[in-house]
């Protein structure tokens, strides 16, 4: 463990083993770091942060402050980062509230320089979001989702596993699994092949994905009607399997489908 003589640390945190803190940061007493982490300079880790394994967190971030939330009554609740990820600089990252009770990013994921995660944001694994993206509060990004730079999403939404979303998008729908969004009003633009195949997924898989999202987006009917006819049509399978779930636990609606 390498703690520099300028940095602040409480006596209460907890530090794990060969754990670098640089100078000028400043780390408050209800705060867990994991082993190998490394916490660079002018870095701000508060009360409730829960920071994993081997994570990188760069000068100028903010790593569980309390909630931006008029309603925010000073309960206990944290900000929780996995093993293996990176915050890079001037990241901000809330505490949750008394909906989720925590802000957590999962591990392995990259959250590049400005970004903004609010109160009781998921993030999972694998994850990618890029420079000065903003989530609002009560977003959920599932696994290996991306997201280019300056995308901001509005509240509740939640965004599927292997999906692209394009820079500068708004995104006030949910977008589901697989696929790339982009243009305004953000729509559907294909699947996310690309990405697919670079995670492994078979060839047959990601044909399969295509051919539901094509009578998902592409054919003229009404979302419930072609949420029935994929059901209908395709085998069961683990990505109809998890498009189908998607949209069907998503009230408020996806984005919208293919747009000239």
């Amino acid at each position: 463990m390498s703690i520099s003589k300028l940095a602040s640390v409480h006596p209460d945190a907890r530090i794990g083993k060969d754990v670098v803190i640089e100078p000028f940061t400043f780390i408050a007493a209800d705060v867990t770091i994991g082993d190998g982490t490394w916490i660079g300079p002018n870095t701000t880790i508060m009360d409730g942060a829960r920071i994993g394994k081997h994570c990188r967190i760069f000068p100028g971030a903010v790593v569980s402050a309390i909630p931006q939330d008029l309603k925010f009554a000073g309960e206990k609740t944290t900000a929780e980062v996995g093993d293996h990820t990176t915050i890079r600089e001037c990241v901000t990252i809330n505490r949750g509230t008394s909906d989720r009770h925590r802000t957590a990013v999962g591990s392995n994921s990259l959250l590049m320089a400005y970004v903004h995660l609010a109160h009781d944001c998921l993030v999972g694994d694998n994850v990618v979001i890029a420079n000065s993206v903003n989530l609002a509060g009560h977003v959920t990004i599932d696994d290996w989702a991306i997201l280019e730079g300056n995308v901001a999403v509005q509240q509740f939404i939640q965004i599927g596993a292997h999906s692209f979303i394009a820079g500068a998008s708004l995104v006030r729908k949910n977008i589901p699994p697989y696929v790339k969004a982009a243009r305004e009003p953000l729509s559907f633009v294909g699947v996310n092949v690309v990405g697919l195949r670079r995670r492994g997924f078979a060839d047959d898989a990601v044909t399969r994905i295509e051919d539901i999202y094509r009578e998902i987006f592409v054919r003229n009917t009404n979302l419930e009607r072609a949420v029935q006819n994929v059901e209908q049509q395709f085998k069961d399978s683990p990505e109809r399997a998890l498009i189908v779930d998607f949209i069907r636990n998503s009230p408020k609606g996806i984005m919208r489908g293919l747009t000239e």
